[in-house]
């Protein structure tokens, strides 16, 4: 049953990943790939708001949604195409802005349920 509601969320966050990285590509160009910061953060903090969840809630909002919205491996391969083709600074912004508006919006995320 577990597995169920984590399939729930998944199916919800996965297509709205899609959707969402498409329209932020069609509004904006920028040097880094702004679309996946933003699906990253979202989801950073949509996972803080649910630490301290209880029931069902963590399993399809937390795991399901959260781990279907965001993508690591997404964020892995762009930052190594980034330094394939030499755009080491690049790389290094786009590093430090996942890493803190990560960590940032998943701390907002704790803050707002406690």
């Amino acid at each position: 049953m577990r597995a169920l509601f984590v399939a729930l969320g998944a199916g919800i966050g996965a297509p709205l990943r899609y959707v969402l990285d498409l329209q932020v590509k069609k509004l904006h160009r920028s040097l880094i790939p702004l679309e996946t910061l933003i699906i990253n953060t979202l989801g950073s903090f949509v996972l803080g708001l649910m630490i301290n969840a209880h029931g069902h809630r963590p399993l399809i909002v937390g795991t399901g949604f959260a781990g279907a919205f965001t993508t690591w491996s997404t964020f892995a391969v762009e930052t190594h195409h980034l330094l394939q083709h030499k755009h080491r600074n690049k790389a290094a912004i786009y590093l430090a802005l996942t890493l803190v508006c990560g960590i940032s919006a998943a701390a907002l995320g704790v803050q707002l349920v406690r």
